[in-house]
């Protein structure tokens, strides 16, 4: 059963990184780069402070930034533990794939993935009744993600349990934040 979810997988990826075209490259590759959402990182901060104001609002930004160091950091053991290679690095898919970035870490879960994810339900919740717009704030983690197909570098499986990952690490820490401002009134 695992080995074929397994090439389910593979085939999968395979598959969704043969619809990549040669001129949106230059694209993927900005996109699936951290420093190009550094905008959208701001406008949360900027949303944020003035939902909050001031003094909540760092509570908020601080459980913002917690919410993506523990996410990374419990991705990365995972990562080191699982020790599953990148598409990238497999010699029988380097004839088949697109590969246009060559990281050597490991892949399962993504990174990208349960970060973007994280860092956008947290602050989706922590806004969110204040107004509805932000869901649309989740295009950021779905175009993020794909990217990381696009580029070879990371299996469908990789980018879902990854996603999944980070919401649960969000929704938990909010949870947390949500107690903290509740008792500073």
């Amino acid at each position: 059963m695992l080995q074929t979810l397994k090439e389910w997988d593979r085939e999968l990826f395979i598959w969704l990184n043969s619809l990549g075209i040669e001129r949106f490259d230059g694209f993927w590759i900005f996109v699936t780069q951290i420093e190009s959402w550094i905008p959208l990182f701001l406008f949360f901060f900027i949303i944020i402070f003035l939902k909050y104001g001031f003094k909540k609002g760092f509570i908020v930004i601080f459980f913002t930034i917690l919410t993506f160091g523990v996410t990374i950091t419990f991705t990365n053991l995972v990562k080191d533990y699982i020790a599953r290679l990148r598409p990238n690095n497999v010699d029988a898919l380097a004839e088949v794939i697109r590969i246009l970035q060559k990281p050597t870490n490991f892949s399962f879960f993504s990174g990208h993935a349960s970060s973007s994810f994280a860092v956008t339900t947290f602050v989706a919740l922590a806004i969110r009744n204040y107004t509805k717009w932000i869901y649309l704030a989740f295009i950021w983690p779905l175009i993020f993600i794909l990217s990381r197909i696009y580029v070879g570098v990371h299996y469908p499986s990789d980018l879902f349990v990854g996603a999944l990952v980070g919401v649960i690490i969000a929704v938990l820490i909010y949870w947390i934040c949500k107690k903290v401002l509740e008792k500073m009134g």
